[in-house]
């Protein structure tokens, strides 16, 4: 029993359907148009399949490749291209309301750090008790944050409260 045709991509010998096709051979040379059955014959001697290139041309045109070869040269050039492929991760950084300034340099410096390496950075207020009534404070120190990393960043989305927490999200410039 045959499998059926793969639907999308280029169709090989045994799915062109023309009796005449436009024929370049394995170099990229235009040999011309022939018959479909004398072009599978002339692929087959060089050891190649003859493959549909481009169907909708008056005639298709058709090249000889060897199908192996080309399908392990597009899955290594997939391969390269996510390889190269930069992900973009949101990092998070915690504070309070009331934080010192030295604990608040710290966490500028890895918010930068962040930043520099392509990173999305969510900054998280966290209020606890009473300060829940202050904040004002929360968005001062939100506020602060925005102003110190204003060359190397912008706000992707502004402080809003999330129950008990306030959140800014911001990301490389």
């Amino acid at each position: 029993m045959m499998t059926p045709p793969v639907k999308s991509g280029p169709r090989y010998n045994h799915m062109i359907q023309t009796d005449k096709v436009r024929v370049i051979d394995e170099n990229g040379e235009n040999i011309g148009v022939m018959y479909t059955r004398q072009a599978i014959e002339q692929a087959a001697d060089l050891g190649l399949d003859l493959v549909e290139v481009s169907p909708n041309a008056d005639p298709p045109v058709c090249k000889f490749l060897d199908v192996g070869k080309y399908r392990y040269e597009a899955q290594k050039k997939a391969n390269a291209a996510r390889k190269t492929q930069k992900t973009q991760e949101i990092k998070e950084i915690k504070m309070r309301p009331n934080i010192d300034d030295h604990d608040y340099d710290t966490k500028m410096r890895n918010v930068v750090r962040f930043i520099g390496d392509g990173d999305k950075v969510k900054v998280t207020l966290r209020f606890r008790g009473r300060e829940l009534s202050h904040q004002q404070l929360g968005m001062n120190l939100l506020r602060r944050v925005q102003e110190d990393v204003a060359e190397v960043a912008k706000v992707e989305s502004y402080p809003r409260m999330e129950g008990r927490q306030m959140l800014m999200v911001l990301s490389p410039k």
